[in-house]
């Protein structure tokens, strides 16, 4: 009887035996490869979900652009707006007297436009902010003035701009700085006064200087409220920089929109538009970039 239950049992034993193994020879290489191609299944997935809205909405965006150029003959079309940018972009440096220059150029002449009002609204606002932030009396001295004059256009400024100045480049860049100089002042003050009242007891106890609390306490603090003013000055610079150069004339891209407007070339109107914006997001995207860096600084010391 024993030796009967030993032949059945033996059989029995080696079928479970070589299930087992089978199931470890396959377990083994199966874990990571599923796991591997899981990871690379997501990893494409979101690079899909990155990539696919902004093209769908490029090319709703030329479709809706195609069906009014049908509609309107005034519009060029895509393909004729396309073609004449590859004509433009061919020699955007080019030069034959001071109201006849390539696009390059106009874009640097307002970008250094810029530059010059925004950098002087940073040197004067951010140091303002911090003081109106810093002092109450400051705050209700100053409080009244930026809510009176923060609605007003820039351009409302731009005369008096040209009958301070007697010149249309001067009086750019003060319309530049007014309006910039806002964001700045007002975002600055927020951060100081956003600061927690501990640290400045703290402060207090240890009897630190005036210099010492600013550079030790509230600037890393402030950094990131200073940061969405300058972030939210840019933007608004640049779009002012289009209006004040259509009204004084000169090298800069808002004249060269207005020249092709009276030239009636409505494509490089377009391809003015669409640099306008692309050169603006650049500037966005450099100082959200600046941002996120320091911030980054601030919380890793």
């Amino acid at each position: 009887m024993s030796a009967i239950m030993e032949t059945i049992a033996k059989p029995v034993a080696a079928n479970e035996e070589a299930q087992s193994a089978k199931a470890r020879v396959a377990a083994v290489p199966v874990a990571p490869v599923t796991r591997n191609a899981a990871r690379g299944r997501a990893q494409w997935r979101a690079l899909l979900l990155a990539i696919l809205p902004p093209v769908l909405g490029v090319l709703f965006l030329v479709l809706v652009w195609q069906i009014i150029s049908l509609k309107n003959s005034g519009i060029p079309s895509p393909a004729v707006t396309l073609k004449a940018a590859a004509e433009l972009f061919a020699h955007p440096f080019y030069s034959n007297g001071p109201n006849d220059q390539g696009i390059g150029w106009n874009v640097l002449a307002s970008l250094e436009r810029v530059g010059m009002g925004f950098g002087m609204a940073a040197l004067i606002g951010i140091p303002l902010g911090f003081m109106i932030g810093r002092f109450k009396f400051l705050s209700g001295m100053f409080n009244p003035i930026i809510s009176l004059l923060k609605p007003v256009s820039p351009l409302a400024w731009l005369p008096i701009g040209l009958l301070v100045f007697k010149a249309a480049d001067p009086a750019a860049i003060w319309a530049i700085f007014i309006c910039s100089i806002w964001p700045m002042i007002i975002n600055t003050a927020i951060g100081v006064q956003r600061v927690p009242q501990d640290y400045m007891n703290v402060a207090r106890v240890l009897n630190l200087s005036e210099w010492k609390i600013i550079t030790k306490i509230l600037l890393p603090s402030v950094l990131p409220y200073m940061l969405t003013g300058v972030r939210l000055a840019i933007g608004t610079a640049w779009l002012v920089i289009v209006a004040a150069e259509m009204l004084t004339g000169g090298v800069g891209i808002g004249f060269w929109v207005w020249d092709e407007w009276n030239n009636l070339n409505v494509a490089h109107i377009i391809i003015a538009i669409v640099v306008i914006g692309v050169v603006g997001l650049i500037l966005e995207q450099l100082l959200v970039w600046l941002a996120k860096a320091f911030t980054y600084e601030d919380v890793k010391s």
